[in-house]
């Protein structure tokens, strides 16, 4: 039987999930600039980084994810607009870069739902590469609140 009442856990799982959430919503709103993902994504770090460390390390492991997306679609974005504004050529690199850029974005999307999914229902998930990273950065024995 329920008693309505959230408990610490309930609360930190649902945080950590809201972090890959808002990341999601923000993809939809601010597709055209991918630099938006990466502010939204950093500020939502920032909130976050006095709570517990199952929430502080799942908002690094987001802004780390959201960095690698912003410099990949940043250099997409300039590579396009360089096609489109200048006399450069849609070429075999260009297609290939898009054709990783796809691929990227469509991995990342699927591994933050997820990652929502997951750490929502208690599981910690961690990203092939970000997550060693994100352990470097945000250690367990080294957090007050471990």
């Amino acid at each position: 039987m329920s008693t309505g009442i959230v408990t610490d856990i309930e609360f930190e799982q649902e945080r950590a999930s809201n972090i890959y959430l808002m990341s999601l919503a923000i993809v939809i709103v601010g597709l055209p600039l991918p630099i938006i993902n990466l502010i939204a994504t950093f500020f939502m770090y920032l909130s976050n980084r006095n709570k517990t460390w199952f929430i502080r390390w799942h908002s690094l492991q987001a802004l780390l994810s959201q960095t690698a997306i912003a410099l990949i679609n940043g250099f997409g974005m300039y590579w396009t607009l360089s096609v489109i504004f200048t006399d450069e050529t849609v070429s075999n690199p260009y297609i290939a870069y898009l054709i990783t850029l796809f691929t990227f974005n469509l991995l990342e999307f699927i591994g933050t739902i997820y990652a929502a999914v997951q750490t929502r229902s208690g599981y910690h998930v961690s990203f092939w590469f970000f997550g060693p990273l994100t352990d470097l950065l945000c250690p367990k024995e080294n957090s007050p609140t471990a």
